[in-house]
């Protein structure tokens, strides 16, 4: 695994670096390490609170650990209405966690997402931004075992 201050270094001369940086932390590390975001402070000549600021913003990035398989379940209106509520109790019994948390064993994390632009096949779920699409509750057994 890449050591995050060379991480943040690679994008210190670059607009928008900090962001880019925190992608391709997020993408090293499956979230943001604490000590990152003080370290993209100092490089990026910002406030820790500026950089914790950015790191928080943006429903895609996490600053706590997270699974190593991440279920984006979407929470729009077309989603809502084609039954992602009951696909969500699924995936919730199934892995035995709610929205918001981490399997035990930090293999699987269940989040909300906005719109992911599949709305012609309603109830979507992204892992690791991989779309699912038209899924139900029944579906989520297969799903999982790809992942397993």
């Amino acid at each position: 695994m890449a050591n995050f201050r060379d991480i943040i270094g690679a994008f210190k001369d670059k607009p928008g670096g900090i962001i880019e940086a925190y992608h391709a932390l997020q993408k090293e590390y499956n979230y943001i390490p604490k000590g990152a975001v003080a370290e993209a402070a100092r490089v990026f000549g910002i406030s820790e609170a500026q950089a914790y600021g950015v790191a928080t913003f943006y429903s895609y990035l996490a600053t706590e650990p997270r699974g190593k398989y991440i279920i984006r379940i979407c929470e729009s209106a077309p989603c809502h209405i084609a039954g992602a509520d009951q696909v969500i109790k699924a995936f919730e019994r199934h892995l035995g966690i709610k929205i918001g948390e981490t399997t035990p064993d930090g293999k699987f994390t269940l989040e909300f997402a906005e719109c992911v632009g599949q709305c012609q096949e309603t109830p979507v779920v992204t892992i690791n931004s991989v779309p699912y699409v038209g899924i139900t509750p029944e579906d989520v057994p297969a799903v999982l075992d790809k992942c397993r």
